[in-house]
């Protein structure tokens, strides 16, 4: 009998243990709703992004730096997130990418994991973190990975060093996406953002850096900034995607950055820095203003929040109580004002 009692509480000790452990990471719903599940066995696969590119199916690519822009890349399907250095510009407010080091990367790279859940995730080895040795672009990319959730990391250039630094990152079981054309990065040696590719020269080593960066194991390259002609025939000589951002429509895929493509930048710094190569599917930037502004004017007015916006009540015993404390307390104008306040809420 003894024994029977005892396996029934543990059995029940078991279950509240269970449930607890359960119901740990769960938001309460009193303020906060929370994120709705997600769906991780649709994650995107290198291997579906081969069959796509066998097939002749166009690969979408968006840059993201945050939960909020990854949950809306992740709901609009895109295969690709990239968390890109570009994030010195449109995030941090520099005028280049170069500033951005490895350990704001890593804040980034986390966030958007935490937030895009099917895309294959891609991040930056920014400046300075690959180029002095393969062992420092190696321990670099691990930390992508490791430290940032990542499925993949990207590093730009074709000069032997890069090639040699993208292959000892494949080499060490990482996957890795190429970046030749414009390397912003690079700008010291270009003289600033400079399309290339528009001499014989520049447009062959174009095509001959990717097809060095394929022969070092990249799974892909970004071509930026080059003439369509010269993208097409990197496409056609590549047996991997390319990925094409202000070089046409020859690419196997294409990629934008997320603020440029949203209009979400109107301010003159972005205004400054936003490339002609991007279509602006909307401008969330101007709606973004006007919120801003009629909230400014509401608050001003004293019209928010009003009662549909102050959900949290005290029932009239406890108010009645609460302004005897007060009045105890010597506070009687306090008081007052709350017994003055829920009257106008009331009405």
């Amino acid at each position: 009998m003894a024994s029977s009692i005892v396996s029934r509480c543990s059995r029940r000790a078991v279950r509240t243990i269970t449930a607890s452990r359960l119901m740990s990471n769960v938001p309460e719903n009193t303020v906060y709703g929370g994120p709705k599940p997600q769906n991780p066995n649709q994650r995107v696969t290198l291997t579906q992004l081969r069959q796509k590119h066998r097939k002749g199916e166009p690969i979408t690519v968006v840059t993201g730096y945050d939960y909020p822009s990854a949950v809306h890349i992740d709901t609009a399907g895109i295969d690709v997130c990239l968390v890109g250095d570009s994030a010195s510009m449109v995030v941090h407010g520099y005028d280049t990418t170069l500033p951005i080091s490895l350990d704001e990367m890593l804040v980034h790279c986390r966030a958007v994991a935490r937030g895009a859940k099917r895309p294959l995730l891609v991040g930056d080895l920014p400046f300075g973190t690959y180029e002095s040795s393969t062992n420092q672009a190696v321990d670099s990319a691990v930390r992508v990975l490791k430290e940032g959730g990542m499925d993949a990391i990207k590093l730009e250039g074709g000069s032997p060093s890069r090639i040699t630094a993208a292959k000892s990152i494949v080499e060490a079981g990482i996957a890795v996406m190429g970046h030749v054309g414009l390397t912003p990065q690079a700008i010291s040696v270009l003289g600033g953002f400079r399309p290339q590719g528009r001499n014989i020269a520049s447009a062959v080593k174009v095509v001959e850096t990717a097809m060095a960066l394929q022969e070092a194991g990249c799974f892909s390259v970004v071509l930026e900034c080059v003439p369509p002609p010269v993208a097409a025939a990197a496409t056609s000589a590549l047996h991997i995607p390319t990925i094409g951002i202000g070089a046409g429509p020859f690419c196997s895929g294409q990629v934008l950055v997320y603020h440029d493509l949203l209009g979400m930048m109107q301010h003159p710094h972005h205004a400054k820095v936003t490339p002609k190569f991007c279509k602006q599917y909307a401008q969330v930037g101007e709606v973004i203003n006007k919120a801003l502004l009629e909230y400014k004017e509401e608050v001003t007015k004293h019209t928010f929040p009003g009662p549909s916006h102050s959900p949290y009540k005290i029932s009239s015993n406890d108010l009645d109580g609460f302004l005897r404390e007060l009045q105890k307390m010597g506070l009687d104008k306090a008081a007052s004002d709350a017994a003055a306040s829920a009257e106008k809420m009331e009405s």
